[in-house]
C-alpha cells in the first residue's frame, strides 16, 4: 500500500511480465493503422490503435487475462466477482474461462444486452442489479464477501493495470516509438493510468491526453478540482459511465497525465460517424471518445495537434444493431 492507502501501481517490469503471460491467449499486438482521413482533417499524422481487435472488442481483456493468470488455486476455486457496464465484465469472464474459474458479473438492469449475452457465452453468471454502475458495484461487493470470492475492483487492481498497459508498450516501444501525442478514452481510468505508467517507465516523451464524456465527468472534475465528490452520470457512452472517481487511478493520473478534456455526447456520436465515414471503423461511443477529443483540439487548439504524430486509442466495439442505426444516422 502507498501512503494514501492505495495499492502500489504496477511498474514497467510488471507490464512486461503481463505481456508474456497474455500472449498465448490473444493475437498481439493489436493493429496500429494510419488514418489518412483524420490526418487530413486534423492536419496531423494520425494512427489508430485498434483495441477493438480483441476477442471482447476492448482493451480491458488484457487485464482480465493477466489477473486470472496470477490467481492461486484457492482463488480460482472460490471464483471471481465484479461489477461492470460490459467491457470490464467481459474481460473478467474471459480471463476466468481461460483459467477454469467461475465468474459472476453484476451489471445495471438496463445494461447493453449484447454485452450481457457475450459475458454469458464466456460462461460467467450475469446479475442485473440497480439503475447505474455504482448500484451494481455495491451489490457485487456484498455478493463476493458473502461467498468468499475474489472481488475484482474495476480500477483498484494493479494486475489489471499491468495487463492493459501492454497496449501502450506495443505502441510506444515497437509500433510507433516516435509518437508525440496519445489520445485515450477514460471512464474509470485504468487504461489512461496504464499508458502513463508505461510512457514514464520507458522515459518516452509522448504527451497523453484523456477524454471523458461531459455527461459523466467524475474523473475529469476530480482531476482538475482536487475534489472527489460524486458527479452526474448520464452519458450514453456505457464504458465511460460512472458517478464517482476511482482514487487508485486518480492518484496516478494526477501525478502523470498531461491533460484531461471533456467531450459532449453529441461530439462523441459525431466521432462514431466520422470514424465510419473516414476509416470504416465501427466503435461504440466510449470507443470514439478519443477521436472526439482530437476533433475538439483541432477545432479549439489546433496548435496542440497540427503536424504531430498522433495515436488515437479506439476501444469498445460492443453495440447493438439498433444502437448503431441510431448513432450512425445524421
Amino acid at each position: 500500500m502507498t501512503s494514501t492507502g492505495q495499492p502500489v501501481p504496477p511498474t514497467l517490469e510488471d507490464v512486461r511480465a503481463a505481456a508474456a503471460a497474455i500472449q498465448p491467449y490473444l493475437s498481439l499486438p493489436t493493429p496500429l493503422v494510419a488514418s489518412p482521413g483524420l490526418s487530413q482533417r486534423w492536419n496531423a499524422e494520425v494512427s489508430l490503435k485498434l483495441e477493438l481487435a480483441t476477442p471482447t472488442g476492448a482493451f480491458k481483456v488484457r487485464g482480465g487475462i493477466f489477473l486470472a493468470s496470477r490467481l492461486s488455486a484457492a482463488e480460482r476455486s472460490a471464483g471471481l466477482v465484479t461489477a461492470s457496464t460490459g467491457n470490464h465484465g467481459q474481460s473478467v469472464a474471459y480471463g476466468a474461462a481461460a483459467f477454469d474459474a467461475e465468474a459472476a458479473i453484476f451489471m445495471p438492469a438496463g445494461a447493453n444486452p449484447d454485452k450481457a449475452a457475450a459475458i454469458e457465452r464466456l460462461g460467467a453468471d450475469v446479475h442485473l442489479v440497480g439503475e447505474r454502475f455504482d448500484d451494481s458495484r455495491a451489490a457485487a461487493e456484498e455478493f463476493a464477501a458473502e461467498r468468499g470470492a475474489t472481488y475484482v475492483e474495476p480500477v483498484k487492481e494493479p494486475r489489471l493495470l499491468a495487463g492493459v498497459g501492454t497496449a501502450a508498450l506495443e505502441v510506444l516501444e515497437t509500433q510507433q516509438p516516435d509518437a508525440e501525442l496519445v489520445l485515450i478514452p477514460l471512464g474509470g481510468g485504468s487504461g489512461a493510468s496504464a499508458w502513463t505508467i508505461v510512457r514514464d517507465g520507458l522515459g518516452h516523451g509522448a504527451e497523453i491526453i484523456a477524454a471523458q464524456s461531459a455527461q459523466s465527468p467524475a474523473a475529469h472534475d476530480a482531476f482538475h478540482s482536487g475534489s472527489d465528490d460524486p458527479r452526474p452520470n448520464e452519458t450514453l457512452a456505457e464504458g465511460l459511465a460512472t458517478a464517482v472517481p476511482f482514487p487508485f487511478a486518480l492518484d496516478i493520473l494526477r501525478a502523470r497525465l498531461d491533460d484531461f478534456v471533456l467531450v459532449d455526447d453529441a461530439e462523441i456520436l459525431a466521432a462514431v460517424r466520422a470514424l465510419w465515414d473516414l476509416q470504416h471503423v465501427m466503435t461504440e461511443p466510449a470507443g470514439a471518445a478519443a477521436a472526439a477529443a482530437g476533433e475538439l483540439l483541432h477545432r479549439e487548439q489546433p496548435e496542440r495537434i497540427a503536424g504531430r504524430k498522433t495515436v488515437v486509442v479506439l476501444s469498445g466495439a460492443n453495440a447493438t444493431r439498433a444502437q448503431l442505426r441510431g448513432w450512425l444516422a445524421d
